[in-house]
């Protein structure tokens, strides 16, 4: 007799507790996985892009400037920051203004790579869509963001210091 016949309840907890919460993990895993695949073709790992993309929009950045613009605590954009500049991706100069702080500026060497991560992150969006119309899509993407600002408010009420919660344990990449 197998346990759903013997009435024995075979989904875990968290998905009965938490579906929308276990769903969202999912998808984020599955989008991280298929992103640090796609980002290893250009020397990348995961989250490292989204520094590069601020940095090749925005120019040369205050590295507590750059921290704040990915939601990274100082301590992670540094790690983050000092491996993109052991790969060649960025250099650290001093602040002519401000002698405590370090200003991050792309390379040549990564300015090659802009359009290649762009490409990344459209074949990954391609991927996540899927067959999505564009309402749907639309849809998606209000839903997303409701879930943001209640996630947002939750850490309000539980006073939790959420200043690095926009990109979790950098120190993977």
């Amino acid at each position: 007799m197998s346990s759903e016949a013997a009435g024995v309840d075979l989904e875990p907890s968290v998905v009965r507790c938490g579906p929308v919460g276990h769903a969202i993990f999912r998808v984020a895993r599955l989008h991280r996985m298929i992103a640090g695949q796609l980002l290893r073709e250009v020397g990348l790992h995961p989250s490292q892009e989204l520094v590069m993309m601020e940095l090749w929009a925005r120019g040369p950045l205050r590295q507590v400037d750059l921290g704040e613009l990915v939601g990274s605590d100082p301590a992670t954009v540094t790690r983050t920051v000092r491996r993109l500049e052991q790969s060649g991706f960025v250099r650290r100069v001093p602040s002519p203004t401000d002698k405590r702080s370090m200003i991050v500026e792309p390379t040549a060497v990564s300015l090659a790579l802009r359009s290649k991560v762009e490409d990344i992150w459209s074949r990954l969006e391609q991927s996540a869509v899927g067959d999505l119309t564009e309402a749907e899509q639309a849809d998606t993407l209000a839903i997303l963001d409701r879930l943001e600002r209640n996630l947002a408010q939750a850490t309000a009420e539980i006073e939790l210091d959420c200043s690095d919660c926009y990109v979790e344990d950098q120190a993977d990449i």
